[in-house]
């Protein structure tokens, strides 16, 4: 019973600080699918729920939808909600987008975009400028974001251009209702660049 309080404890320090991977700790994983009954009670007390995708290998931890019964007051959120910028957004749905269409066309169950192939899914929906060099150091901090949330790996290479996983963990935010409607959100998206394009045109002309 200590042994299993103690795997219990292991397991819950390291999904409150992000998502476990079948891959990173087979031994941590294991003690996962065997506890994890016990574990859904336990971060229940904390007003979170505990997503396992055992097809794909991930695990973490969300907060619980807040009750719509205005007599009931909404626990303190232990997992903060980060607000993202649009380029960020647009990318993390254009990294979706390339991962959907990869398990259609492939064998292989990890995507490996390079630096090069990243930085060009999100240009061409970017204004047009003058000044390429700020812009792919743009996209590269959006690149940079998006590794701290965990939805990118960097690979570590000796040599060669920089590589990128997409991590699986993507589809589990980005589902496949909102796939769905992927093609009239990116025209907004064209809708809001031509709108920045646009107003900073005016700025220049004024």
């Amino acid at each position: 019973m200590e042994e299993e309080t103690a795997n219990l404890s292991a397991l819950v320090i390291p999904l409150l600080k992000g998502v476990i991977y079948r891959e990173g700790d087979e031994h941590l994983w294991s003690d996962l699918l065997n506890l994890h009954p016990r574990l859904r009670d336990h971060v229940s007390v904390l007003g979170l729920e505990l997503v396992i995708d055992e097809a794909e290998g991930y695990a973490f931890l969300k907060s619980r939808p807040e009750s719509s019964d205005p007599g009931v007051t909404p626990p303190s959120r232990l997992i903060a909600r980060r607000p993202l910028s649009f380029p960020v957004s647009l990318l993390l749905a254009l990294l979706r987008k390339k991962l959907a269409e990869f398990d259609v066309g492939g064998d292989d169950t990890r995507l490996v975009l390079s630096r090069e192939e990243i930085v060009e899914l999100l240009r061409v929906f970017l204004p047009d400028s003058s000044n390429e060099t700020r812009i792919v150091d743009q996209i590269e901090n959006h690149i940079n974001k998006i590794v701290d949330l965990g939805f990118l790996r960097r690979l570590k290479t000796s040599s060669g251009p920089t590589s990128f996983e997409v991590r699986r963990i993507l589809k589990a935010f980005v589902d496949a209702q909102w796939l769905a409607d992927f093609d009239q959100r990116l025209a907004d998206y064209h809708a809001q660049c031509s709108g920045v394009e646009g107003r900073a045109e005016d700025t220049a002309n004024d």
